[in-house]
């Protein structure tokens, strides 16, 4: 497996698009406010979207509330991006916060997984993979692959298994959202090894590079890129 970095875009997030993102959920429930503002706090949104072309044509797999795909599109408005997902109901608020915050992001519901027709100059997957069982996330990894245009590159947002008590906090936190509080939508809670997820874009042709962004969070965040070679 490659570590030679994928190149990331060369035009900075403005500093006012995390705010534009988060303030256009201001009018939704309190639930989704909550919801969005926790997941900005918890996840390393802006080092994602680092490795995301700042033009072009991009995808957000399991997008929810959609917070992720308007920040994509408030950082580089540029980027034509979609998101999909399998809860309409989060969809409805990721449509409401699109509206409200002037961003043109088209959103749609893919029940069965299946994602809309490329090519893709990215796709991204952020804590997505953990909830659909191993097969069934490499096959979403490989189908990812896929679809991508030459040159375009595919992300995915996982959760390392090291170190252990890291990875065991995660685990833990995410069955609760899972099994008790119900705010995620997923068959269980089982994290795809890494080297399983690297090994699946390597096997699509991908060239790929691991990203370790845990060094300020008490999650073991892991972002793995793999590019299609191509112009």
């Amino acid at each position: 497996m490659s570590r030679a970095a994928v190149a990331p875009t060369d035009v900075p997030a403005p500093p006012d698009a995390a705010r534009r993102a988060l303030d256009a959920y201001a009018g939704l429930g309190r639930g989704d406010r909550f919801h969005v503002a926790v997941r900005w706090r918890s996840c390393p949104f802006p080092a994602v979207a680092a490795q995301v072309p700042a033009t072009g044509r991009v995808l957000d797999v399991g997008c929810g509330h959609g917070l992720f795909p308007l920040y994509l599109a408030a950082a580089a408005p540029a980027r034509r991006v979609s998101g999909v997902d399998v809860d309409a109901a989060k969809l409805v608020s990721a449509r409401r916060a699109a509206e409200a915050a002037g961003l043109d992001v088209a959103f749609a519901e893919a029940p069965g997984g299946e994602l809309p027709p490329g090519p893709w100059d990215a796709i991204t997957v952020v804590d997505v993979l953990y909830l659909l069982g191993q097969d069934r996330a490499l096959d979403l990894v490989t189908r990812a692959a896929a679809a991508l245009a030459p040159g375009g590159v595919l992300a995915v947002k996982e959760i390392d298994v090291r170190p252990r008590w890291k990875y065991e906090l995660a685990r833990a936190q995410e069955m609760v959202s899972t099994r008790v509080t119900r705010i995620t939508a997923g068959e269980g809670v089982a994290f795809v090894p890494p080297a399983f997820v690297a090994g699946a874009m390597t096997a699509a042709g991908l060239t790929v590079a691991r990203h370790p962004l845990d060094r300020r969070s008490v999650h073991p965040h892991l972002l793995i890129t793999g590019r299609r070679e191509g112009a």
